[in-house]
């Protein structure tokens, strides 16, 4: 699914050539003399959101050439760790979710932003969104948010199969088991609905301490442990359920604004399915982020830096609210729709939710776990969910 965005985003190159002509600040200096490549690695589907910016960074730098490719979150760190003990820099830039930066928080694989390069992002902090202000906290310094979604979890589902929406855990546990086989959702550790689902469970259900996966969530394993009784398996990553979900495979998943939005706007899933919120739900909040792994040359540093503080322009950050795949999509302030490209306008006029503004609004808010306990969340459910069914 995300290969079809990136597809069709690739046509509206000329949104990005437009785009160029507005940069604040006039145009950018060519810090590249002779041709280099940037090579960056998608590991979120960042790039259905950065493409288009990227685009136009090459029309003002032609010496800076990119390769892109993509990389489950769970497999990328090790093979960082390996290039970086042979002493080789074959990945330059990694546009990722929370997963992949706690990964590499972890195991020390990225290069410090600030205020190491404060120089090169003047007053970033302040010009970010308040809740995407919170997010960058989860960076440790060692990367830069790029986009924002409040995320969810919800619960998207067919109305023609499914009735009556649950609103607790408690009645989604009862509808899955009236139900086996017809719930679907993602491994955690390579999906952003399905981190959001197992991040929020810990609030919905009461448990000791949401922010301690290990200590504080008896309730969310005992939860998780009844429910995966009546799930089939857990495919690797979200596109995957919003396939099954769209062929009528399954019923009902977890899901989030941005994986509501985009799947129903490209057909993959049909225009009429449902979201549905938990009641008293706490919104787990969702960024994406720009990394540098440490190991580059001075002369990619320099560009992968200035690449960065370009992708957090209000113009191109205004590009980033595509297709609605991370709703809304941008992290910075005074970035609204209507500077967006009118294609983005139709789709979120279209295909967004109007009760979403209210949900938003009078529910709290929450960061993620930080990297640490987000990787030990990961670890329990691959070790006492998932094993049990993977596919």
């Amino acid at each position: 699914m995300k290969d079809s965005r990136i597809s069709k985003r690739m046509a509206l190159k000329t949104v990005a050539a437009a785009a160029v002509v507005v940069i604040a600040g006039s145009s950018l200096p060519v810090l590249a003399q002779q041709p280099v490549t940037i090579n960056v690695v998608d590991v979120a589907g960042s790039l259905a959101l950065l493409q288009d910016a990227i685009e136009s960074y090459k029309l003002k730098n032609p010496n800076v050439k990119f390769t892109f490719t993509k990389a489950p979150a769970p497999e990328l760190p090790s093979k960082l760790r390996a290039m970086q003990a042979a002493d080789r820099s074959d990945i330059d830039l990694v546009l990722g979710g929370t997963d992949i930066l706690a990964a590499g928080i972890e195991q020390k694989l990225w290069v410090k932003m600030l205020p190491d390069n404060a120089a090169k992002f003047p007053g970033v902090l302040d010009n970010y969104l308040p809740e995407a202000r919170k997010m960058q906290e989860l960076a440790h310094d060692q990367a830069l948010a790029v986009v924002f979604m409040p995320s969810g979890p919800l619960m998207e589902y067919n109305p023609d199969k499914v009735k009556q929406v649950p609103t607790s855990p408690q009645e989604l546990l009862a509808w899955c088991k009236a139900n086996p086989n017809r719930f679907i959702y993602a491994r955690p550790a390579n999906s952003g609905p399905g981190r959001t689902f197992l991040m929020g469970l810990p609030y919905l259900l009461g448990d000791k301490n949401p922010k301690d996966p290990v200590n504080g969530w008896t309730k969310t394993w005992a939860f998780l442990k009844e429910l995966n009784t009546c799930i089939e398996y857990y495919p690797g990553g979200t596109g995957a359920v919003m396939k099954e979900l769209g062929e009528g495979s399954r019923d009902m998943t977890v899901t989030v604004t941005g994986w509501d939005i985009n799947p129903r706007a490209l057909g993959v899933v049909p225009k009429n399915f449902k979201v549905g919120a938990f009641k008293n739900m706490t919104w787990v909040n969702d960024t994406q982020y720009m990394m540098m792994p440490k190991g580059l040359s001075a002369e990619k540093s320099k560009v992968v830096l200035d690449v960065m503080a370009y992708l957090l322009k209000p113009e191109q950050q205004a590009l980033t609210y595509d297709k609605g795949y991370f709703y809304p999509g941008p992290a910075i302030k005074n970035v609204p729709i209507t500077m967006a490209p009118q294609s983005s306008q139709d789709v979120i006029k279209e295909f967004g939710r109007p009760e979403y503004a209210e949900l938003i609004a009078k529910n709290p808010h929450v960061q993620p776990l930080d990297a640490q306990e987000m990787v030990k969340a990961f670890r329990i459910w691959d070790q006492e969910i998932g094993t049990q069914k993977a596919k």
